[in-house]
């Protein structure tokens, strides 16, 4: 791979895209060494991933204008196709994708992360789809994705104005979950970047998720997905189905008798009130 970046630490694993000098803008060649990296992630191992970008500037700049700018309407719509199937790929990946956002997460950024399922960003992000003041809409995902995170009306602003916000807005209308900020000590000096920050708070969270029942998990996750897509009623058909599916495996056989063996333990240490 030239462009991505693949590290596996127990059942954690961090992909980067590493094309600093671009700042990590996303062609064709990022995008279809993304798509090979994913396919080939062991899902018998891994249980969490985290994506980021290299470099302390930019998570994913956008996607490459240079590439785009002369294409006709029908390799358009090609390479919009190309960069959806890769972001929904990212979006049904059976285990969760935490985005590790430092910098400008712009466009095709901005969209790539709105694919992970939890965000957390450094104090120095900038998000935004300001695809229209390049004469064209958002095209992996973004007028779609947007709207179902922060709500149409506020979508509709940042889209139609390609304002870009900063982190703290960010939080404030829900895009992102939390901000992570740079270590200073009392003389001002910097001891730990936002950047450093960021990837210890994604490994915190991530190792949190590993430690959990991997197949309720994974069944959470297809529950909300796909219960998003429907009606209450089917909705709820939909987690109990899958409710159902993490009975009588290992995880919920081992999960509930611990639970119940240390129940019995606590009610056991219980000193009988006497009343003198």
């Amino acid at each position: 791979m030239e462009y991505i970046l693949y590290e596996q630490k127990g059942s954690i694993a961090t992909i980067t895209i590493n094309r600093e000098k671009a700042l990590n803008a996303l062609n064709s060649q990022v995008l279809d060494e993304l798509n090979a990296t994913l396919d080939n992630v062991n899902l018998d191992e891994v249980r969490c991933l985290i994506l980021t970008g290299a470099g302390e500037k930019s998570f994913v700049a956008g996607a490459d204008i240079g590439e785009m700018s002369t294409l006709t309407k029908a390799e358009g719509e090609a390479f919009g196709k190309k960069g959806n199937d890769v972001f929904r790929k990212l979006e049904t990946f059976p285990i969760p994708v935490i985005a590790a956002v430092n910098g400008f997460a712009l466009g095709g950024g901005c969209e790539i992360a709105m694919s992970c399922d939890i965000r957390i960003c450094s104090e120095n992000a900038m998000f935004g789809q300001p695809e229209v003041g390049l004469g064209i809409t958002p095209g992996f995902g973004g007028t779609q994705r947007l709207a179902r995170l922060v709500g149409a009306g506020m979508a509709k602003q940042l889209i139609y104005t390609a304002r870009n916000i900063k982190a703290p807005e960010a939080y404030r209308i829900g895009l992102v979950n939390d901000v992570i900020a740079a270590t200073v000590d009392e003389a001002g000096n910097v001891t730990a970047s936002a950047k450093d920050n960021l990837i210890a708070a994604a490994e915190k969270m991530a190792t949190t998720i590993a430690q959990n029942a991997p197949i309720a998990v994974r069944n959470c996750k297809k529950a909300i997905n796909e219960g998003l897509q429907v009606d209450m009623d089917k909705a709820i058909v939909i987690e109990e189905k899958l409710f159902g599916d993490c009975f009588e495996t290992e995880d919920q056989k081992a999960g509930m008798g611990n639970f119940l063996e240390k129940d019995k333990e606590k009610k056991l240490k219980v000193v009988p009130f006497q009343n003198k």
